[in-house]
Parts: structure tokens; C-alpha cells; sequence
């Protein structure tokens, strides 16, 4: 096990330095090209793209190769509007450096709005796979379609990332991946497939652990086919962390926040995201690194995309069984501080941030992408509640103040997409969860996991019973949502894997929905 210090190499204030300068766009002479002789692949976590917007999108890449050790790499990248590479529309080069773990961020910029491009990196004598990628529409087209996939939840252990092999075959403009792509833990019972090195504590544990996921052909393949928009839950960290409060599973660290600070790093080496992503880096400060990935995108008139961080800036949970840091199942009456208005989910900026891109909403789709279920689950039949502490349900002060704000505004067509519960459910956004007659004021898509075990449990009638503002629920398939915008409708299919236990698994559609525009209402397709 390595030391936690998340930088060992390099002081920690210089990362938000070298991000931004490994991002920049850089045209070197020849000459001051450092290319090493690479005895085998260094490209063999393939390539990635992310954060699109209408003129720009990031290009990735991470070299793995012994021969690289602490040196810096002048990468070479192209982006082509074929595939064979003979129309180039812009090319550079980039800088791999050790203190990243030789990971590469390019951010082309004057790209061409709704258009599909191919990229690719060089390094040597080495060229990576060919990925392909798009922009969006510009603010104000008139966007016809957007077809976006929605997923989350990959333990190693519990199966495999088959899920991507079917996925490439949605015909994606992008990839909204809502949290927990690696798990820091290992040793699951039953395991498909065993997870090398135990816990992850140190940045060589991370990056380790992202390397191990990159692995799998099918998950690299669908990196490669579009881009993705990714934020995060909590076991890109911990289980049930809340900002700097640690989870209580797992060996305990002397310093979390550096711990916090080195997976946020890895997170950033192996994701397509921008180096803007880092306000603050691993600055180590006592408050703790800061990753901004709460953002926006819009695609044209036809829908805006705002990307949610419920695990970041939240306070800790509340009344946990047994006085545990993490999540419990309880009634709500018994915990004073459950309701205490000064509890926060998303943190007093991210709060504020929401409410003012609400209040600039158009009457496009409204699509709101954060890490769980969004609507009240309330597990106990007849009086009384019984709620889990972790999610919304148990910062229903802060919930309140969101689904105030879609009030306020009269935010049109809102559609939450979420995940973290393996599990798919569907229902509609309700002004107050206690009164079944209460405003519907959007709907919601929580999509299952594409490995992640659930319960299984086969109380789901009675529960959607107790719960009238979900309309469908799944405890069983594993998979991917697919959720297409067009301006008159949305329609989400439920796609699901037959046994990820098989890589040779076949998928299948569990179930589709219709959402009129203009209407808060879900309808069996």
C-alpha cells in the first residue's frame, strides 16, 4: 500500500497548474518532442471523450507503460471528420505528465456545432484506437432529436460490463454516467470475478482500480463510441461519505480529506473532464480538494442538461443506527435533526446555482442528471414512514427547496435521471410527497445498475402501493436507460441484461415510457 499523500511526486499546489497546462492546446517543433522508445501499447485504456458543448469536447487518454517511469510525454492527437484521417480539422500535441499518471486532456476548441468527429493519439511510434465523438447544437437551433443513454453502478465483482457491448448499439449522442464507476472495496460474496488489491486508500489504489474497469474491451469500446458526461457517488471515495465525513466501512485513514483528495485525482486522470473540473485541485487545504462537476450543457433549443453533485458538498447524515457516519433505513419521527432546514444536500452554492439555471429555463426538455432517486420512498405500509437517511429522502429540507425552486420559475418538461439503488424506478416529481394530490412538477427516471446487486426484494407492489407517485419499479434487471428528446415527446426505454454473470449475455427492453412535452405525466409506452 502507498503512502496517501494523493501527490507523492509534486507539490500539491502546482496540480491545478499542470492540469491546465496537460490540457492546453500546444503546437511544438519536432525537436522539442519527448518520445520515448515504447516497447509495447502505452494506449491500452483506450481513448475517451467528454463535456461536449457546441464547439468544443475533451479528448483522453492515459499511456501505461514501464518504460515511461517519471518522464514527461509530448502526446500527438488529431481530430478528423472521416475516419481514415484524411480530412483533418484540427490537430496538436499535448503533455502526458507523471504527476497525472501520463493522462491526457484535450480540449479542442472552434469545433464545428452538431457534428460527429473521429479522434485519435500518437505517441512514438504508437497510435491509439480511433474514438469517435460530436458536438451539440448551438444554443439556438432547432434541435430535432437527442438521444441519450443513462447508467451507473459497475462493481467489478458483481458481473460483467456487458451492458456497453449492447449499448453501443443505441445509436448514442452521449453517455450521462450519474456515479460510482469504480467501488473502493473488494471481497464480495458469490463474486463473478475476484477484484485484485483489496481496499483503496492511496492514489496507486485508485488509479489502480480505474485501470482494472478500463480493462474490459466492451467498456472501452463504448468510451470510444461517444461522449460521456460523468459525475460521481460515493465509492469513487467511500461508501456513504458526506463531504469531508467519512463512511464507516473499510480500514480507517488518519487523514480522510487526503484521502478524499487522492481518489478526486484519480477520478480526474480517467475521466473526459475539463481541467477547469479542478477549482481548487489537491490543494491540501484543511477543507478538503474541491472538483466543480455540477455544470450545464445545452443542446440547442431542444433540452438542457444540468449535471448535479449530491455526495461532495453535503452535510453527514443523520440519526444513523448504532451512531455509524453512513446510511440507515428509520423513522423519521424519531430523529430530531431529519427536517433541520440548515441541512443541505448539494451545499449552499450548488443550491443557489440550481435555482438561478432554473430561473433561465426554456421551454425545451429540462433535464436534470444527479446520483439517486429524487422521489419520497417510503417503506413502511399504513401510518407512519420509514425513509433511508442517504438519499433525498433523508434531506427532505433541501429537497423541499428544489422542488420550490421548479415551482418559482414554472420550469417546464423537468426530467430527473438519477441511480445509486441498482434498481429502476419511475415516477412523477410531486410538490409535497405526503399529499397524493399534490402538483406533479416533473418526472423521474432512476435508472438500475449495469452490474451492481440489489435486494431482489418482491415487496415492490406493495411499496409502489404505499408510493402512488411511482408509477413502475424493478428490483432484478441490471442494464442502462435510454431516454430520447424530441420536442413533442420523451421516450425512455428500460434496457436489461438477461445474467451479467455472462458476457455473452442478451438484452432486453423491460419496459418504455411516454412523456408529452408540456405534460408532467408518464404513460406506458
Amino acid at each position: 500500500m502507498s503512502d496517501l499523500n494523493p501527490t507523492p511526486h509534486t507539490d500539491r499546489r502546482r496540480l491545478l497548474q499542470l492540469a491546465a497546462a496537460s490540457a492546453a492546446v500546444l503546437w511544438l517543433p519536432r525537436s522539442v518532442w519527448s518520445q520515448p522508445r515504447l516497447a509495447s501499447d502505452p494506449f491500452t485504456l483506450g481513448v475517451a471523450s467528454g463535456s461536449p458543448s457546441h464547439d468544443s469536447v475533451v479528448l483522453w487518454t492515459r499511456l501505461v507503460s514501464p518504460a515511461l517511469a517519471s518522464q514527461q510525454v509530448t502526446v500527438r492527437w488529431e481530430v478528423a471528420h472521416d475516419e481514415q484521417f484524411t480530412r483533418i480539422a484540427q490537430s496538436g500535441q499535448a503533455q502526458a505528465l507523471p504527476e497525472l499518471a501520463h493522462s491526457v486532456h484535450v480540449e479542442p476548441q472552434g469545433l464545428e456545432p452538431d457534428r460527429w468527429y473521429f479522434y485519435r493519439f500518437m505517441a512514438g511510434d504508437a497510435v491509439s484506437p480511433v474514438g469517435r465523438t460530436r458536438t451539440f447544437p448551438a444554443p439556438d437551433a432547432m434541435a430535432q432529436k437527442l438521444r441519450l443513454v443513462y447508467a451507473s453502478c459497475q462493481r467489478w465483482e458483481h458481473g460483467f460490463f456487458s451492458a456497453y457491448e449492447h449499448m453501443q448499439r443505441e445509436n448514442a449522442d452521449v453517455v450521462l454516467f450519474l456515479g460510482d464507476y469504480i467501488y473502493e472495496y473488494a471481497g464480495a460474496a458469490n463474486a463473478v470475478r475476484p477484484t485484485p488489491g483489496g481496499w483503496c486508500l492511496s492514489l496507486d489504489d485508485y488509479r489502480a482500480r480505474y485501470a482494472l474497469h478500463r480493462s474490459e474491451a466492451a467498456l472501452r469500446a463504448m468510451h470510444a463510441a461517444c461522449p460521456w458526461i460523468v459525475t460521481w457517488d460515493d465509492h469513487e471515495v467511500q461508501n456513504d461519505y458526506a463531504g469531508l465525513t467519512p463512511g464507516d466501512s473499510g480500514p480507517s485513514v488518519a487523514d480522510f480529506a487526503a484521502r478524499r483528495a487522492a481518489a478526486y485525482q484519480a477520478f480526474y486522470e480517467h475521466m473526459p473532464v475539463r481541467a477547469s473540473t479542478l477549482t481548487r485541485a489537491v490543494a491540501g487545504l484543511r477543507e478538503g480538494a474541491e472538483m466543480r462537476l455540477y455544470g450545464q450543457v445545452q443542446f440547442g433549443q431542444l433540452a438542457n442538461l444540468l449535471v448535479l453533485d449530491d455526495r461532495q458538498y453535503r452535510g453527514a447524515q443523520v440519526c444513523s443506527r448504532g451512531g455509524k457516519l453512513g446510511s440507515s433505513t428509520l423513522d423519521p419521527a424519531t430523529c430530531a435533526a431529519w427536517d433541520d432546514p440548515a441541512r443541505t444536500l448539494l451545499g449552499a452554492a450548488q443550491e443557489q446555482w440550481v435555482d438561478a439555471a432554473f430561473a433561465k429555463a426554456g421551454a425545451g426538455w429540462n433535464i436534470v442528471g444527479q446520483q439517486t432517486v429524487f422521489g419520497q420512498r417510503d417503506w413502511r405500509s399504513g401510518p407512519g414512514k420509514t425513509l433511508w437517511n442517504d438519499g433525498w429522502d433523508g434531506y427532505s429540507a433541501a429537497r423541499s427547496r428544489l422542488t420550490q425552486s421548479l415551482q418559482r420559475h414554472k420550469v417546464a418538461n423537468a426530467v430527473f435521471l438519477g441511480g445509486d439503488v441498482h434498481e429502476n424506478w419511475v415516477g412523477h416529481v410531486k410538490a409535497d410527497y405526503d399529499k397524493p394530490d399534490s402538483a406533479a412538477l416533473g418526472v423521474e427516471f432512476c435508472g438500475t445498475s449495469i452490474t451492481s446487486r440489489s435486494a431482489g426484494n418482491q415487496k415492490i407492489p406493495e411499496w409502489l402501493a404505499e408510493n402512488p407517485h411511482f408509477v413502475f419499479a424493478d428490483s432484478v434487471g441490471k442494464g442502462y436507460g435510454v431516454a430520447e428528446f424530441t420536442p413533442q415527446r420523451l421516450t425512455t426505454t428500460l434496457r436489461v441484461l438477461d445474467d451479467v454473470t455472462r458476457q455473452d449475455t442478451r438484452v432486453q427492453t423491460l419496459a418504455s415510457f411516454v412523456v408529452q412535452a408540456g405534460r408532467a405525466v408518464v404513460e406506458r409506452a
